[in-house]
């Protein structure tokens, strides 16, 4: 009966023990632990080497070629269009700001565009409450893009950065921010409207050039 090449072509009973690299641990029973362990041997070898592993630099192609085909199968969403909210406030940062920056016919701007940095100080007040003007205003996070006008946090400060930053209007901004803004109301608020530009009344707030102004009040009843 023919054995197999694991034990040298013997039966295990014939097989004999000589003197393993450890102690009295047989050469054939350190070779059946390797082999149980995942370790495989040959004559052709002068180390164990490990079955069943790709090397490293096969697998991470692999993995790019993945990831390429997955990406590649993956539209964006199409983002919602624009709405002008004649809501009352709180009004949050739309979250699909590309259609908003169009919408108010401005160019959108990658994220790291920050030349021509301005900041504007924009306080609003309806019905005798002050109003929270929010984070990521004009700033479009899954599509990493921004409009030349846009807010970093709650702290009322308007950013102008990026190009053609100059001519963008405190309308352009509400636009941008989706609140219906005109001489008349604001939101859901249409009894009065009084906008002033650092200490003067302003006859047309949609007009007011944000470069040229530093303090914005706002203040609106319903």
């Amino acid at each position: 009966m023919l054995y197999p090449l694991s034990y040298g072509g013997l039966s295990p009973g014939k097989l004999r023990p000589r003197r393993g690299p450890k102690g009295n641990v047989p050469a054939w029973t350190s070779a059946w632990r390797l082999r149980w362990h995942g370790v495989t041997s040959s004559s052709f070898y002068s180390r164990p080497v490990r079955a069943g592993w790709w090397s490293a630099p096969a697998a991470r192609a692999a993995l790019i070629i993945v990831l390429l085909v997955l990406t590649s199968c993956v539209r964006q969403a199409t983002p919602s269009p624009a709405e002008q909210r004649s809501t009352p406030p709180p009004w949050s940062a739309p979250r699909d700001a590309i259609s908003y920056i169009t919408a108010a016919g401005l160019e959108a701007q990658p994220l790291s565009s920050n030349e021509n940095s301005r900041v504007v100080d924009l306080r609003i007040t309806v019905d005798g409450t002050s109003v929270e003007v929010p984070a990521h205003v004009g700033i479009d996070r899954v599509r990493a893009l921004q409009a030349p006008v846009h807010t970093h946090d709650t702290s009322g400060q308007v950013w102008l950065e990026g190009r053609e930053t100059d001519a963008v209007t405190l309308g352009q901004f509400f636009t941008v921010w989706g609140v219906r803004f005109d001489d008349h109301c604001l939101g859901s608020a249409c009894g009065a409207l009084k906008v002033t530009v650092d200490g003067k009344a302003s006859s047309a707030p949609r007009e007011v050039r944000l470069a040229a102004s530093r303090t914005i009040n706002i203040t609106a009843s319903s």
